[in-house]
């Protein structure tokens, strides 16, 4: 029994140095850009950041290509000579993202509960006349003791959600798959005043689904990860302080 708050106040304590670190490591970064906002990170390959991680998925066998006949014409081909379109790691291509995205949740809950109990000894040993000889006129045996209860509990809730965001961003090809899907990855950064905008996505297209015009739209890519965010002044005072989200995480009302 004593295991249990053991456990959860080392849990708490590893928890508070945790926020304490981040909050301090957060504290340095800000005081370092004071007076000069969030400085926009260096260009650098994809796949030797730190977090990357070659993409692996469910290949079909390899076919061997059917034997074409000369021709100056390459099935795919959008142009004459060569095809335009990124198909070779390094390539770029555009990507459109567009999300018009809106969803509503509402629930209620209602209880109400109602007990009573009632107890009492019509006999025991023949002693339990002998009860009105301490308590004359007060004792009855046979209801000894009675307790009622009543709980009554009401939630609700509500959730709105609208999101839309209309971009368009160059992404660069990273992989190619055995099977010939395309692995990319793009990022931007936008500093406006002391605030920094940051954009990045990434997934698996098929080189079918790449236009003309060398672009893809968003929803065409498989697994996408989409990310919207930003860093600076406006974003530390809209968000919580470490303390609060802290209690938020710990208590329990």
């Amino acid at each position: 029994m004593t295991s249990r708050p053991l456990n959860f106040a080392l849990k708490a304590a590893a928890l508070m140095t945790a926020m304490a670190s981040l909050s301090a490591c957060n504290a340095l970064t800000r005081l370092s850009e004071v007076g000069s906002g969030p400085e926009v990170s260096a260009i650098q390959n994809p796949t030797q950041r730190a977090n990357y991680q070659p993409v692996t998925m469910p290949m079909p066998q390899p076919v061997a290509p059917p034997p074409n006949a000369n021709s100056l014409w390459r099935p795919g081909s959008r142009a004459f000579f060569k095809d335009q379109r990124a198909k070779e790691v390094g390539d770029i291509l555009t990507v459109a993202v567009s999300i018009n995205d809106s969803a509503s949740f509402e629930t209620s809950l209602a209880r109400t509960r109602d007990s009573s109990e009632a107890a009492g000894i019509t006999g025991l040993f023949g002693f339990e006349n002998s009860l009105d000889k301490f308590l004359p006129d007060s004792v009855d045996p046979a209801n000894l003791v009675g307790t009622t209860g009543a709980s009554t509990n009401s939630n609700s809730g509500k959730t709105g959600r609208t999101e839309s965001m209309t971009v368009n961003m160059a992404a660069i090809i990273t992989q190619v798959l055995p099977n010939g899907n395309l692995v990319i990855s793009g990022k931007q950064e936008i500093r406006v005043n002391y605030e920094l905008r940051e954009l990045s996505v990434q997934g698996i297209i098929r080189p079918e689904d790449i236009s003309s015009s060398n672009s893809v739209t968003y929803d065409k890519i498989a697994e996408a990860r989409i990310h919207y965010g930003g860093r600076g002044v406006a974003s530390d005072v809209t968000q919580p302080r470490y303390g609060q989200q802290l209690m938020d995480v710990i208590l329990p009302f």
